[in-house]
C-alpha cells in the first residue's frame, strides 16, 4: 500500500545532507530514522503515522532492534517521508511525477535534476543500443557471467530474492540477445547453460515470493534451455524445484512425480551422489506432505546413503555443493517433522542450526521456524516462542515472503496459547512485521 496523497515530508535540505544521501543508499532506516528525528523535527510518532507503522516498531528500528527489508514497507517510508524513490533503489514514486508535472521548472538558483526514468533509456533503446554494440563472446565474457550468477545466489541467500530480481531478469534478457547473434557452438551451448540458471534463478526468487504461476513459467523456460543443450543434471535440479514447489501447494502426488522425474533425469548422466542425496530429499518431502510415514523414512534413508558414497573427487555441479551434511540433516529434520514425529526430528534441526553458516539468514530463519514448530508440538510453548522469537529475526534480514508466510502459520498455531505471554509477545511481533 502507498500513499496516494502524502503529507509534507522531509526537506530538501535533509535529503541532500551527505548522512541522509548515504543511509538512503544502503537502506539504513535506523540512520533515516535517527536524522528525520534530529534534524527534521519527526519524532517517532509523527514517523509512525506518516510511514504507516506502529510507534513501537520505529522505536526498534531507531534503537538498532529491527531491520527494515520488506519492499512494502520500503515504499511506504518513501512515500510518507517523501524521499525520492532514486534515492532508495525505487522507481520513482506516484508523488513525484505529480509534482514535477506541477513544478517542471526549477526554481532560481537550482539546477535542473532530471527525474531518473528519464536518464535510463527505455526497453526499446536499450535493444538498439545492445545490437550496436555487437558483443563478442569471449572465455572471459562467459566466465564473468558465471560469476555474477554466483553472487546472485550468494546474496539471494543472504538477503532474499525480491530486491535481486529485476538485475536477473535484466542479465537473463541480455544473454537471450547475445545468443541469438552467436553463432559459435560452444559459446551458443554455454550462453543456453547460463540463460537455464538465470531462469531458475528468476524461477526461484517467484517461488519465494509465493507467485507460483509465474515461478512456473520461469522453471519452464529453465527447462527448455536445459533441454536444448541435453543438459540432464541441471535438468533435474529445475523438476526438483518445481517438486518443491508443488509441496507447498498441496500438490503432493505432483511433487512426488516431478522429484522421481528428476531422479531419472540425473541417472542418466549418471548422477553423482550428493545430487542424488538432494534429489531423494526432494521425494521425501513429497511423502511427508502426503503423511506416507513407509516412503518419507525409505526416501530420507535413500537421501542418507547416497550422502554416505560422496567422494571428494565427484565433478557435483556448483549448483548442488550446497547440500552438504548440515543441509542433510536439518531437510530430515523437517520431514520428520511433518510427519509428526517431534521426538526424531527437534535434535537434527537443533545440531543443523548449530552448525549452519550464519550469512544464510532466509535459511536460518526457515529452519528455526521448523524447530518452533516442533517445539510446540510437544507442547513447549515458551521454548518454542523464543526459538520463533530468533527465526523472526533472521526473517527481518532476508525478505523472505515465504518465510514470513511461515511465520503466520506459526501465530495461527499459537492460538490456543494467547493468554500466555511469551505466545502473546511473539503472536504481536510477527503481526507487526506484516503490517
Amino acid at each position: 500500500m502507498t500513499h496516494s496523497t502524502p503529507g509534507p515530508g522531509l526537506s530538501s535540505r535533509l535529503l541532500a545532507d551527505p548522512e541522509m544521501a548515504a543511509a538512503c543508499r544502503s537502506r539504513n532506516f535506523t540512520e533515516i530514522f535517527r536524522l528525520a528525528k534530529a534534524r527534521g523535527g519527526f519524532h517517532p510518532s509523527r514517523i509512525a503515522r506518516a510511514c504507516e507503522l506502529t510507534p513501537s516498531r520505529v522505536g526498534e528500528v531507531i534503537a538498532g532492534r529491527r531491520e527494515i527489508t520488506n519492499m512494502n514497507v520500503v515504499e511506504r517510508i518513501a512515500d510518507g517521508l517523501r524521499i525520492p524513490g532514486h534515492m532508495v533503489g525505487l522507481a520513482p514514486r506516484a508523488w513525484e511525477r505529480r509534482e514535477a508535472a506541477v513544478h517542471p521548472v526549477p526554481l532560481a538558483g537550482q539546477s535542473a535534476t532530471p527525474p531518473a526514468d528519464s536518464v535510463l533509456p527505455g526497453r526499446e533503446l536499450d535493444d538498439i543500443l545492445a545490437i550496436a554494440a555487437s558483443a563478442r563472446v569471449t572465455p572471459t565474457v562467459l566466465r564473468s557471467l558465471q560469476a555474477s550468477i554466483e553472487d546472485y545466489w550468494r546474496r539471494d541467500d543472504e538477503h532474499g530474492g525480491e530486491a535481486l530480481r529485476p538485475a536477473v531478469m535484466g542479465q537473463l534478457r541480455y544473454v537471450l540477445s547475445v545468443l541469438r547473434d552467436t553463432a559459435d557452438p560452444n559459446h551458443q551451448r554455454s550462453l543456453r547453460g547460463i540463460a537455464a540458471e538465470l531462469a531458475r534463478l528468476t524461477g526461484w526468487t517467484y517461488f519465494d515470493a509465493c507467485q507460483y504461476s509465474t515461478a512456473r513459467s520461469y522453471f519452464t523456460e529453465a527447462l527448455r534451455l536445459a533441454r536444448e543443450i541435453d543438459d540432464r543434471p541441471f535438468i533435474a535440479n529445475v523438476l526438483s524445484c518445481l517438486s518443491l514447489q508443488a509441496t507447498y501447494e498441496d500438490k503432493t502426488r505432483e511433487a512426488i512425480i516431478l522429484a522421481r522425474a528428476a531422479q531419472d533425469s540425473a541417472r542418466l548422466d549418471g548422477g553423482t551422489p550428493r545430487l542424488m542425496a538432494m534429489l531423494s530429499m526432494r521425494e521425501a518431502f513429497g511423502h511427508a506432505s502426503a503423511h506416507d510415514q513407509e516412503a518419507a523414512h525409505r526416501a530420507i534413508e535413500d537421501a542418507g546413503h547416497h550422502f554416505d558414497r560422496i567422494d571428494p573427487a565427484d565433478d557435483d555441479p556448483a549448483w548442488v555443493q550446497y547440500f552438504d551434511r548440515t543441509k542433510l540433516t536439518v531437510d530430515a529434520g523437517i520431514a520428520l517433522g511433518q510427519l509428526g514425529d517431534a521426538a526424531a526430528a527437534e535434535p537434527l534441526i537443533e545440531e543443523a542450526l548449530r552448525t549452519e553458516v550464519s550469512t544464510n539468514q532466509r535459511g536460518r530463519a526457515f529452519h528455526a521456524y521448523w524447530l518452533a514448530r516442533i517445539q510446540l508440538q510437544r507442547g513447549a510453548v515458551e521454548l518454542a516462542c523464543n526459538t520463533a522469537s530468533e527465526a523472526l529475526s533472521s526473517a527481518t534480514r532476508a525478505g523472505s515472503p515465504r518465510v514470513a508466510a511461515h511465520l503466520q502459520e506459526f501465530r495461527h498455531l499459537l492460538a490456543p496459547y494467547r493468554s500466555t505471554r511469551p505466545a502473546a509477545e511473539i503472536s504481536a511481533r510477527i503481526q507487526e512485521m506484516r503490517d
